[in-house]
C-alpha cells in the first residue's frame, strides 16, 4: 500500500512559477512509474505529467503543459515534483500524483494509487 501527500499548491499571478512535492510512504516507491493529474471544475481529469520507474529516464507531457512544465524524481526522498513556470489561468486546476505501472503512463487508469490533491490557482 503507497500513500501520496500532496504539497506546493497555492495562489500565482500568471506568468509565476510553483513547484509541487508529491511525498510516498509505503510500497518500493522507486518501482513505480508516477504521474501528475489535474482536473479543473466541470472538467474532465487530464494528464499533466508522467516518469518512469527507477532512474526516471522517460518523461511525459500533456501537449498542453510542454516546455512550461518539469516532472523529476527523488527516490532517496521518495518524492515527485512537478515545476511549473510560466503558469496561465486555464492551468487553475486540483493537482494530484499517481503511483503505478509505467506501459500506459498517461492514463488515468494505469495507476493504483493517488493522493488527495493539491489547488493550484493562477490568477489573470
Amino acid at each position: 500500500q503507497v500513500q501520496l501527500v500532496e504539497s506546493g499548491g497555492g495562489l500565482v499571478q500568471a506568468g509565476g512559477s510553483l513547484r509541487l512535492s508529491c511525498a510516498a510512504s509505503g510500497g518500493i516507491f522507486s518501482s513505480y512509474g508516477m504521474g501528475w493529474f489535474r482536473q479543473a471544475p466541470g472538467k474532465e481529469r487530464e494528464f499533466v505529467a508522467g516518469i518512469s520507474s527507477w532512474s526516471g529516464a522517460r518523461v511525459y507531457y500533456g501537449d498542453s503543459v510542454q516546455g512550461r512544465f518539469t516532472i523529476s524524481r527523488d527516490n532517496f526522498k521518495r518524492t515527485v515534483y512537478l515545476q511549473m513556470d510560466s503558469l496561465k489561468p486555464e492551468d487553475t486546476a486540483v493537482y494530484s500524483c499517481a503511483a503505478g505501472g509505467e506501459r500506459y503512463i498517461s492514463d488515468s487508469a494505469n495507476y493504483n494509487y493517488w493522493g488527495q490533491g493539491t489547488q493550484v490557482t493562477v490568477s489573470s
